[in-house]
């Protein structure tokens, strides 16, 4: 293939096409090492469904740069999946962290040990809660709702954002409504893992915890706060349209999903140290070396 032939949309849609192949090539890879040491299938599965977020966004974000032309709705229905499973990656991160502590809010399972930790708040959480809390069964819950917030109101956002713009009432001003009240829910939510981290980081220890904080904030948090910031400077005039047959929207969608398609080739990458089968391998290892010593004795 002669690169210098090829135009600008071409090397574009190759690019982000390779992206999102290496995307899946490394995730698949993760994930099928941790189908084979199937040891501890709850916390597996949580991380199976983590590792996936990778190459479902870098999907998404390329049917996108495909498709570059298409509507607005089109491109809101690929936002409106992307931002669902968003909504599962930080519910099952959460219930990974409960797991890895033996933590059941629901039924009231706080450890002992972890019983009475300091919890320090800052501004402008500090308005709401006291600077210094003490972990119990109520505190913990609280973290816990300001998590699950942001899983049920991101969804509904995006569903709600779909139907007024299938219905033709979505003005500039509606759109800037649902971007602050994201945006504080988004925060809340972030701030909240931060929180979860520090207080219980000498607990996680032995799980790579702060690779699997910023992995997940990475995906996730990362890559709404670009959102918002391309959206800015679509709308103060910094992002134009050069083209006469691609508006300024399809232009802010373009760049959007192509560095979606990048940023997840960067994360699937990282996401072989944050979420490494050894935890899980390392028994199903040694199980294998004792028995091919059992073989050799025997022969």
């Amino acid at each position: 293939m002669d690169l210098s032939k090829l135009n600008r949309e071409e090397l574009t849609l190759l690019g982000a096409g390779a992206c999102t192949m290496a995307t899946l090539h490394f995730s698949s890879q993760l994930a099928s090492q941790h189908l084979y040491y199937w040891k501890t299938p709850k916390e597996q599965r949580a991380i199976l469904i983590i590792i996936l977020a990778a190459p479902v966004f870098a999907v998404n974000s390329f049917l996108g740069v495909l498709d570059i032309k298409t509507s607005k709705p089109f491109f809101m229905l690929l936002n409106s999946i992307k931002e669902c499973y968003e909504a599962l990656v930080i519910a099952t991160f959460l219930s990974l962290l409960y797991t890895y502590l033996n933590i059941s809010v629901g039924q009231n399972i706080v450890p002992d040990e972890i019983k009475g930790k300091e919890i320090h708040h800052s501004f402008p959480m500090t308005l709401f809660q006291p600077r210094i809390a003490h972990l119990n069964h109520q505190t913990l819950k609280l973290l816990n709702y300001w998590i699950w917030q942001f899983v049920v109101i991101r969804p509904t956002c995006s569903f709600l954002m779909m139907g007024l713009q299938l219905l033709g009432m979505y003005p500039t001003w509606v759109s800037w409504i649902f971007t602050i009240i994201l945006s504080i829910s988004i925060y809340v939510a972030m701030y909240s893992l931060v929180v979860f981290y520090h207080t219980f980081a000498k607990e996680l220890e032995p799980h790579k915890p702060l690779a699997k904080f910023l992995c997940l904030n990475g995906i996730v948090f990362f890559c709404f706060g670009q959102g918002v910031f391309i959206d800015i400077l679509t709308k103060v005039g910094v992002i134009k349209s050069h083209h006469f047959w691609l508006d300024v929207e399809h232009v802010e969608e373009a760049i959007r999903n192509v560095l979606i398609c990048v940023e997840m080739l960067l994360f699937s990458v990282f996401q072989q140290y944050a979420f490494h089968v050894q935890p899980y391998s390392g028994a199903v290892q040694l199980m294998l070396q004792k028995g091919k010593k059992n073989e050799v004795m025997q022969h």
